[in-house]
C-alpha cells in the first residue's frame, strides 16, 4: 500500500493484513448467535403478539424479514472479506472521501441509540435484581425532564460504566465473549421454553391463540396494515449491521467463512428466538391474562430463584450484544470523522456517551414506538445508504476497488472536492419520500393530516428507500466509474 493521507487513515481503519484474517465460519455464526439472541430481539415477536399477531405469524414475520436482511449483508459483507476495509472506509468508493463522513455519522448515531437501548434494559435488569435481593423496589420517584426514577438511573448509569471495561479489548475480546456465551444463550431459551409449556398446559393453547385479525376479532380486518410495517421493521432492526459488517468481515480467512457463517448464524436463530419468544409471550397471555412483552418484567413476575437466575443472565447477554453490534461499529465510524485524532477506542467512549444523551427509556415506552417509529424510521435512513453501496459496489465496479485510493484525497475516489453529488442526490431521493410517513407516525398530534398514501408508503420505508436511492445512484453514475475524479 502506498503512503496514505494521514487525514484519512490510521492502524484501527487499515486494510486488514493476512495476519488479522483469523475468523472462521463457526466464529460468525457464534458471533451472530450471541447477537441474535438478546432482549430487544426477543421483544420484536413478543411486540407483535402484543399488536394483535398469532404465533404463527409473529414468527413468520421475523424470520422473513431476518431472510431479506441476509441478502444485502452477504453483498455488503463481500466488500470487507475481500478487501480487508471497514464500512466506513468501503463508503469512500461512492460517497467520496469527505461525503462518506455522512454515512458514517447517521449509521454511528443509529448504533448510539440501539447502545443506550440495550444499556437501559441490562441496567434494568440489574435494579429489578437487586430489588429481589433487597425485598422491595427501587425505583425511586420520577426525575422531572427525565421522567424515570433515581434508582433507574443509578442503574443505567452503572451498567453503562460496567461496559465501558470492554471499549479497549477490541474485536477479539468481542469474538471470544460471544463464542463462549452462546450455548449458555440457548440453556436459557430452552428453559424459557420448559416454563411456558409447563405454566400453559403444553403448545396446544398457546398456538391456539387466536390472532386478533381474524373475523369478530378486535382488529377484525387489520392485518395487513400491521404485517407490512413489522416486516419493514424486522428488517430495519438489522439494516445497521447490514451497512457496517465489513467492520467484521474484513477479519475472514475467506469469502466463504463469512458467507456460510452469516447464512447459518442469522435466519436460524432469529427464527428461533421468535419462536421462544411468542411461545412465552402467549403463555404469559393465558398465565397472567396479559402479553408481556419485556423479558426483565417478565423474570420479575416469576418469581423466585428464576428472577435470579433470568436476571444475569439478562445482564450477561446486553453486554455481549451491545458491544459486538452496537459499538464496533460506531467507534470505526466515529475514528473515520477524524482518523488522526479519533481512535477506536476514543470513538467506543463517543459512542457511549451519546447512549446516554439520547434517552433511550422514551424509545421502549410501547410497542408502537419501538417498532413503528424507531425501527421502520431508522430503516428509512439507511436503506437508501444500502442501495448506493450494494449498486457502486457489484453492478457499478464489479466488486473492484483501488484500496489505495480510499485513502488517499485525489485518488479516484475523489469526486469533486471530496463529495460525489450522485451519491448525495441518491441519498436525498431516497430519504425524501418517507420522511411525511415518519413524522405523521412519530408525532401524529402535529403531521397527523399528511395522507394516506405518504403514511402508506412508510410503511415498506426500507425497501423504498434502497430502491430509488440505487436506481437514482445507478442512472446518474452509468458510465463515469473508473475515470478520475468522477
Amino acid at each position: 500500500m502506498s503512503a496514505p493521507d494521514r487525514d484519512l487513515w490510521n492502524e484501527d481503519l487499515a486494510p486488514t493484513g493476512e495476519a488479522q484474517r483469523t475468523w472462521r465460519w463457526w466464529h460468525f455464526a457464534a458471533l451472530w448467535l450471541g447477537m441474535v439472541i438478546c432482549v430487544p430481539a426477543y421483544m420484536l415477536a413478543s411486540g407483535l403478539i402484543e399488536q394483535g399477531m398469532s404465533a404463527g405469524q409473529a414468527v413468520a414475520t421475523v424470520l422473513l424479514g431476518n431472510l431479506v436482511v441476509l441478502v444485502p449483508m452477504l453483498l455488503i459483507g463481500h466488500a470487507g472479506a475481500r478487501h480487508g476495509v471497514p464500512y466506513a472506509v468501503l463508503a469512500r468508493a461512492s460517497f467520496g472521501w469527505k461525503g462518506a463522513r455522512i454515512p458514517a455519522v447517521a449509521r454511528a448515531v443509529v448504533a448510539c441509540g440501539w447502545y443506550g437501548i440495550q444499556t437501559w434494559i441490562g441496567g434494568g435488569a440489574l435494579l429489578t435484581l437487586l430489588g429481589v435481593i433487597m425485598g422491595r423496589s427501587l425505583v425511586g420517584a420520577p426525575i422531572p425532564l427525565l421522567g424515570i426514577g433515581l434508582g433507574q438511573l443509578l442503574a443505567f448509569l452503572a451498567f453503562w460504566g460496567i461496559q465501558l471495561l470492554f471499549v479497549t479489548k477490541g474485536l477479539t475480546a468481542v469474538r471470544r465473549l460471544e463464542t463462549w456465551t452462546a450455548p449458555i444463550k440457548l440453556v436459557i431459551c430452552a428453559l424459557m421454553v420448559w416454563w411456558a409449556m409447563d405454566k400453559a398446559g403444553g403448545l396446544g393453547p398457546i398456538f391456539h391463540q387466536p390472532s386478533a385479525f381474524v373475523d369478530g376479532g378486535p382488529k377484525a380486518g387489520q392485518f395487513w396494515s400491521v404485517f407490512v410495517p413489522a416486516l419493514t421493521a424486522m428488517v430495519g432492526f438489522w439494516a445497521t449491521l447490514a451497512l457496517n459488517i465489513p467492520d467484521f468481515t474484513r477479519f475472514a480467512k475467506k469469502q466463504a467463512d463469512q458467507i456460510l457463517g452469516q447464512a447459518i448464524g442469522l435466519p436460524i436463530p432469529m427464527g428461533l428466538l421468535a419462536l421462544v419468544s411468542v411461545i412465552t409471550t402467549s403463555a404469559t397471555v393465558i398465565v397472567f391474562g396479559k402479553a408481556v412483552w419485556d423479558p426483565v418484567q417478565l423474570a420479575g413476575d416469576i418469581g423466585g430463584i428464576a428472577v435470579v437466575i433470568g436476571l444475569l443472565i439478562i445482564s450477561l447477554d446486553t453486554v455481549c450484544c451491545n458491544i459486538a453490534a452496537n459499538l464496533v461499529g460506531p467507534a470505526y465510524d466515529f475514528s473515520a470523522l477524524w482518523p488522526s485524532r479519533i481512535t477506536y477506542r476514543i470513538g467506543g467512549w463517543i459512542t457511549a456517551g451519546i447512549g446516554v444523551l439520547i434517552m433511550p427509556w422514551k424509545l421502549l415506552e410501547t410497542t408502537q414506538g419501538y417498532i413503528f417509529v424507531w425501527l421502520v424510521g431508522y430503516g428509512a435512513l439507511l436503506g437508501p445508504i444500502a442501495g448506493i453501496l450494494i449498486v457502486d459496489y457489484w453492478l457499478l465496479r464489479k466488486t473492484v476497488l483501488a484500496v489505495d485510493d480510499l485513502y488517499a484525497k485525489h485518488g479516484a475516489y475523489a469526486y469533486r472536492g471530496g463529495w460525489n453529488p450522485a451519491a448525495l442526490a441518491a441519498l436525498a431521493v431516497g430519504v425524501a419520500p418517507n420522511l411525511p410517513g415518519f413524522l405523521a407516525s412519530a408525532a401524529p398530534h402535529l403531521f397527523g393530516g399528511v395522507g394516506a398514501f405518504w403514511t402508506g408508503l412508510y410503511m415498506y420505508a426500507w425497501f423504498v428507500g434502497l430502491a430509488l436511492a440505487g436506481a437514482v445512484y445507478w442512472g446518474m453514475m452509468r458510465g463515469k466509474v473508473g475515470r478520475r475524479g468522477e
